[in-house]
């Protein structure tokens, strides 16, 4: 009896052991980011042109944040959701050729929580760094896939990358992007994770899948733009069908979690990245992306969190990407590895609670010389116009004359934090492209971060999925100004299209005195493709080629700081080729 006894006791501390052990599991989180998704690009908040039912369910089992601010444009929004601090700070100031880049001094969202555990994944674009230690893999990321520019020029079966290797995707983009996280929960379900799913799409080229479009194609939208004029309904149509594709993503990421068992063990956030790039339905709001208006840096957000987050709450005080670092950790019990102090707070007071008192604050937005201020109840644009936004939030009415001390007081601080911001920032950024870690021996370097020379174009003006064209001549060259972190020998490739009568160049590519000769003998000659899937006429990203890599050869990079060039000494026929990116592999 006494062994019985003694085995049941056993018995039940073993039980109340594993007990405890599954109630200190810490909650899994899920976060969705749209690029360039409008406020007003739900059917929760009002837009009847479509419909969004999947990120609703979000709000109605879990709250909405009704006054959610991020920055005018996508890298400064994605800094201050990695690090909880204003993008300035950081040092991302733009987004391409390097402008885009998170300071390496800065400690991210996902580093937290790979220290406490939890298996992390990004799947989509990133947008804050593509060479290592800027790279996704470097910033707490154990997985990535996806690209890591500011937008890409065809969606569709696209080249991208997978911890660093150059891979294909597999139809559409976010559908693509979307199984690969729903793979990874997978593989991740018995222990918790950090899924990261940032979403390239209603960005701009207008591109999406058939089964979305036809409902659009003809459709006569009842909500229309602020000012109609400014609006293309064929632009309209096209991102009205992107967003319902986004939503049967968002869809599948739920039903993964609920074939899981994972649902009410998982946080589960959607947000967007700025206001929308093209004129539409927005609830009236002044402003667009790229300005600090209401319009340009308010955008929808939805928390689920079943058992935690009371469902249906709405919740009405200001709050921002710079908030969502310090929220997630307090709601999962993890610790910040951030080494400096944070812009942002943690919402969880009010997710989890009714807050009866909660302090009023400022939130800064700024782009381009342009910094606004709002409080709960004003905005102070940057031209010192004063907007009450509970009685006006459409921005029709300045009413500075009438609120006098509300104004100066608003200016005050908005100078005050361009000061601390170091504003106006220092146009030149001196950080050179990082090459060559043994930790991560791939570094891929783009048209996007070269410089051209001579007669080379780029094959847009937008730099983020542009490659160099028209190289005609031996005085022409493509420079990349780069600082190597490991000194060996590295193999270089070169992605490339060249015609057939063109082909037999001899190319050189250099570093401090090291130089690598090699000829293009081989024609690549494909013709422009995406055109043939826009919906719309696109205005800024270039067409795309299918690039082929040719293999240079080995070059030995010595550790520091220089200028990688490429010229061709000998060319045979009317132009080198064209260059979409140089591949360097360090090798062992």
């Amino acid at each position: 009896m006494r062994t019985i006894r003694l085995l049941a006791i056993l018995l039940s501390l073993s039980l109340a052991v594993g007990s405890q052990a599954a109630d200190q599991k810490k909650p899994n989180v899920l976060i969705v980011l749209a690029d360039d998704q409008a406020w007003g690009d739900l059917s929760i908040n009002g837009n009847t042109n479509l419909s969004t039912p999947n990120i609703d369910s979000l709000a109605t089992t879990g709250a909405l944040l009704d006054h959610f601010f991020v920055c005018p444009v996508c890298s400064p929004t994605r800094a201050e959701f990695l690090t909880g601090r204003y993008h300035l700070r950081g040092g991302v100031h733009g987004v391409s050729s390097g402008g885009e880049r998170l300071n390496l001094d800065e400690r991210t969202i996902a580093e937290a929580f790979k220290a406490a555990g939890y298996a992390t994944g990004a799947f989509g674009k990133w947008h804050n760094g593509m060479q290592y230690p800027y790279h996704p893999n470097a910033r707490g990321f154990d997985e990535y896939y996806g690209f890591c520019s500011g937008h890409w020029g065809d969606y569709f079966d696209a080249p991208i990358e997978h911890n660093g290797q150059i891979v294909q995707s597999h139809g559409f983009l976010i559908d693509d992007f979307t199984q690969h996280a729903m793979d990874f929960i997978e593989q991740n379900k018995d222990r918790p994770f950090f899924c990261y799913v940032p979403f390239n799409t209603p960005h701009t080229p207008l591109q999406v899948p058939d089964r979305w479009f036809d409902k659009f194609s003809n459709m006569d939208l009842k909500l229309r733009a602020r000012n109609p004029q400014q609006e293309k309904i064929a632009d309209t149509r096209a991102i009205l069908a992107m967003c319902e594709n986004i939503d049967w993503n968002v869809g599948r990421l739920l039903a993964q979690l609920d074939k899981l068992h994972l649902e009410n063990d998982t946080i589960v956030i959607y947000f967007s990245d700025n206001g929308p790039a093209l004129w539409r339905w927005n609830g009236e709001m002044k402003g667009k992306k790229g300005t600090t208006d209401e319009g340009g840096v308010r955008v929808p957000f939805l928390i689920r969190w079943p058992g935690h987050i009371p469902a249906g709450k709405r919740i009405p005080q200001i709050s921002g990407a710079i908030d969502l670092l310090p929220t997630l950790t307090e709601l999962t019990g993890v610790q910040s590895v951030s080494t400096k102090p944070l812009d942002g707070v943690s919402l969880k007071p009010l997710l989890t609670s009714d807050v009866k008192d909660w302090p009023d604050r400022m939130i800064f937005s700024h782009w381009a010389g342009k910094t606004s201020v709002r409080t709960q109840r004003y905005r102070l644009d940057s031209a010192n116009a004063l907007f009450d936004m509970e009685a006006d939030p459409v921005q029709d009415h300045n009413v500075a004359a009438e609120h006098p001390e509300e104004t100066a007081r608003l200016s005050q601080a908005m100078q005050a934090w361009k000061k601390e911001m170091k504003l106006p920032y220092l146009a030149k950024d001196d950080r050179p492209f990082t090459v060559g870690y043994t930790a991560y021996p791939f570094t891929q370097l783009p048209a996007r971060d070269g410089i051209p020379h001579g007669g080379i174009q780029r094959s847009s003006r937008a730099p983020n999925c542009s490659y160099f064209t028209h190289w005609t001549s031996p005085e022409d060259s493509i420079t990349w100004d780069i600082d190597v972190g490991t000194t060996g020998k590295y193999e270089a490739v070169v992605y490339y299209t060249v015609p057939a009568a063109d082909a037999g160049s001899t190319v050189e590519l250099s570093f401090q005195g090291k130089r690598l000769e090699s000829k293009v003998t081989e024609a690549n000659d494909p013709p422009l493709h995406g055109m043939e899937r826009d919906r719309a006429p696109r205005d800024q990203e270039s067409f795309v080629k299918d690039f082929k890599p040719l293999k240079l050869g080995d070059i030995e990079l010595t550790k520091g700081r220089g200028e990688l060039t490429l010229r061709a000494p000998q060319i045979p026929g009317k132009s080198v080729m064209d260059v979409r990116l140089v591949f360097l592999t360090l090798k062992k």
